[in-house]
């Protein structure tokens, strides 16, 4: 499946003083969750492309997982896959969220929504959302992927119409991706579900996945515009709704990140199916402890000011900041800017691997480390190359041993200045304060290119502790930790 974000439906979403409250106390909302990645249909925009090689959360571990998310302050629970209904215990988990007291939204391709499972749905106050791309049944069958898929969905829409969908308090969503194939169609299908009181769900594709491998779904920017903007005419016009066009879901702002997170098959933590950076894994620590210690977190849920240019510069920065997902997997930065949205076109937007001059005070020959490769949750990638020229190196070439201290130091320099917003990079303040445990264990000679890896260890205020392991190939060459202050005004320090 999608990405999937707040839906637009009163009953789906959350009045903005809960989300700030849940903010704040970094609690939750909802909790997204897979119970297993078993699935009939293999979409072609689906964001899960391979089963992993981990084993699935067990019975126990997801009644566990759903008592922590209601602990934090969740309300509801959004269930996604695979495909829920293949799972074997799929009521009996559904009636475990209800009897915790919180709502359920279940995304499904419709699969085994026989007329006693709908029925089932209804009774129990289960908001169902279906994956419905298309009323072409050839077109509906190759995004799916299954040579019946037309016909499961569309059995599924019946059964479900006939145990009592949509009516007050059973909400029915039809999820449907915005593709090239589909675009011509999507205005006059959004009136239909509109007029049957089936609330549309239109969302812009998340390229991860299968997506990645699908050229042919990929609408341009301005294309998505202008479909967005006609949705919001005809809202507007037809049927007395009023919303702000912006990506990456029509008739509704993604922000889930204030207040939800996702909790994957095999236990990972992440901030949601499209910015897939591990935070932690629920078998290992509690969820409130991962999310309490997250920076990734931390600085999603600090959007207005740490989101990059150009979104940073958008008049709309306190209310979109585009789909993090796109941003992530297309930049390799969660906090760039959107590359998929339309006000962003023709402008420029950090990616990653990115050269770490703009970010950092020193200059060469000084500078050593060269390129930011990956960030992820307190962790990151560098590369230095011992060039010719380098002060450290003596007549054979051979890098000293008390500078793979300052490599680390480096490294960790480039990193707190791209996390950084442009305008205060120029504020950059640090010092090495000093080393531990620090071990060299091999040789680099000028011409060897190496790779640094980070670990943020610990922080108090402006003073951080961070593990550095430098490779050259495979080959460890040193590690250690290393103690820097560093600061500037308005930002966070490493």
């Amino acid at each position: 499946m999608s990405c999937s974000c707040p839906s637009p439906v009163d009953g789906f979403a959350f009045p903005e003083d809960q989300i700030v409250a849940a903010r704040e106390r970094h609690g939750l909302l909802s909790m997204e969750i897979e119970f297993s990645l078993v699935c009939n249909f293999r979409c072609v925009y689906c964001y899960n492309d391979g089963e992993p090689d981990e084993p699935p959360l067990t019975s126990s571990e997801i009644d566990d997982v759903l008592q922590q998310a209601k602990a934090l302050g969740a309300r509801k629970i959004v269930v996604l896959g695979g495909e829920p209904m293949l799972y074997p215990e799929i009521k009996q988990k559904l009636l475990t969220v209800r009897e915790l007291g919180l709502d359920v939204e279940m995304f499904t391709n419709g699969s085994h929504m026989t007329p006693e499972n709908a029925r089932f749905m209804f009774d129990h106050d289960i908001a169902v959302v279906l994956k419905m791309n298309t009323l072409d049944a050839g077109l509906q069958n190759r995004l799916a992927g299954h040579k019946d898929a037309h016909r499961i969905i569309s059995a599924a829409a019946e059964n479900l119409a006939a145990a009592g969908y949509p009516s007050p308090g059973k909400r029915l969503a039809y999820s449907t991706v915005i593709c090239e194939p589909n675009l011509e169609e999507l205005p006059d299908l959004w009136r239909s579900l509109r007029r049957r009181g089936i609330e549309p769900y239109f969302e812009m594709i998340t390229p991860q996945g299968r997506a990645n491998e699908s050229d042919w779904l990929f609408v341009s920017s301005e294309r998505q515009r202008e479909l967005f903007e006609e949705l919001s005419r005809i809202d507007r016009e037809e049927f007395g709704r009023r919303w702000e066009p912006q990506p990456p879901l029509a008739g509704n702002r993604c922000l889930r990140h204030q207040f939800s997170c996702l909790v994957n098959s095999r236990g990972i933590v992440m901030p949601c199916v499209g910015v897939t950076i591990p935070l932690g894994s629920v078998r290992e620590e509690p969820l409130r402890d991962i999310l309490d210690k997250s920076e990734v977190m931390e600085n999603l849920r600090d959007f207005p000011n740490r989101i990059k240019s150009p979104c940073s510069a958008c008049g709309k920065v306190r209310v979109c900041y585009g789909c993090r997902g796109a941003a992530y997997q297309l930049t390799g930065d969660y906090l760039a800017a959107d590359p998929l949205c339309w006000h962003n076109q023709g402008k420029s937007i950090e990616r990653l691997p990115a050269d770490v001059t703009p970010y950092v005070p020193h200059r060469r020959p000084m500078l050593m480390v060269d390129k930011l490769l990956s960030i992820g949750e307190r962790c990151a990638r560098l590369r230095a190359t011992v060039t010719p020229d380098n002060l450290f190196t003596d007549e054979n070439g051979l890098l000293d041993d008390t500078i793979y201290v300052e490599l680390v130091a480096q490294a960790i320099a480039a990193l707190h200045g791209f996390h950084q917003p442009a305008r205060e990079r120029d504020d950059h303040r640090g010092f090495l304060l000093g080393a531990k445990n620090f071990v060299v264990s091999g040789e680099a000679h000028a011409g060897d290119v190496l790779e640094i890896d980070l670990r943020k260890v610990g922080r108090l205020g402006d003073f951080g502790v961070v593990a550095g392991t430098i490779y050259r190939g495979d080959v460890e060459t040193a590690h250690g930790e290393v103690t820097v202050w560093q600061t500037s005004e308005g930002t966070e320090s490493s």
